[in-house]
């Protein structure tokens, strides 16, 4: 995509990728939005797949944290704002919330639920990220345009560094995914491929 001017104005970055203080997000890797029979399936999601699974085994070998965040909508509220705008999804306790059988957790890892788009939004994942002592983020899942890109700028603003492997992400369209990947280039952090992300973790054991 072509950089306008105002975007030009970007500054290389200079920051070095420590593996010992990286994470791995997974964000709404979730039946009811890749699954089929999903409340709001994303179509194509499943390519995504292959490489998350790729790059999450590399990080549990390298013991870098893997963290999903989980998309989770109590039943029964009189008014969840998200409803207002979307059809009801991922109710808390259904096969609609549940992460998807191919990238299911694994036993050391962790798990945040959200309740709005973005994964620190009244949740406890900016603590979870500071306990493990954290500065670097590698934000996966779907979709890029709506919570992925929510919890890259929240993460932006609390003064993380993020990178995003464009093949472990997947927008709502093919606008949307360059549109999102290059503002986040531009203005957020750091995009890259799942391969560049491996190289950059070295070596697992």
């Amino acid at each position: 995509m072509k950089v306008d001017n105002f975007s030009s104005k970007r500054k290389k970055s200079l920051f070095k990728f420590r593996k010992d203080f990286a994470a791995v997000l997974v964000v709404d890797m979730l039946n009811d939005f890749l699954t089929p029979g999903g409340k709001m399936v994303l179509e194509g999601g499943s390519a995504l797949i292959p490489p998350m699974r790729r790059l999450l085994n590399h990080a549990r070998r390298a013991g870098i944290p893997v963290i999903y965040v989980n998309d989770s909508h109590r039943p029964g509220l009189k008014e969840d704002r998200e409803f207002k705008k979307r059809a009801e999804h991922c109710i808390e306790g259904t096969w609609g919330a549940d992460v998807i059988e191919a990238l299911k957790p694994k036993k050391k890892d962790f798990v945040v639920l959200k309740h709005r788009f973005s994964g620190f939004y009244e949740t406890d994942l900016d603590l979870t990220l500071k306990d493990l002592c954290i500065d670097t983020v590698i934000v996966t899942g779907v979709v890029t345009n709506i919570c992925v890109r929510s919890t890259i700028h929240d993460a932006f603003f609390r003064g993380y560094k993020v990178i995003v492997p464009r093949d472990c992400v997947m927008a709502t369209g093919e606008r949307e995914q360059e549109s999102s990947l290059y503002d986040i280039e531009t203005h957020f952090g750091e995009v890259s491929t799942s391969d560049q992300v491996m190289a950059m973790m070295g070596k697992a054991s």
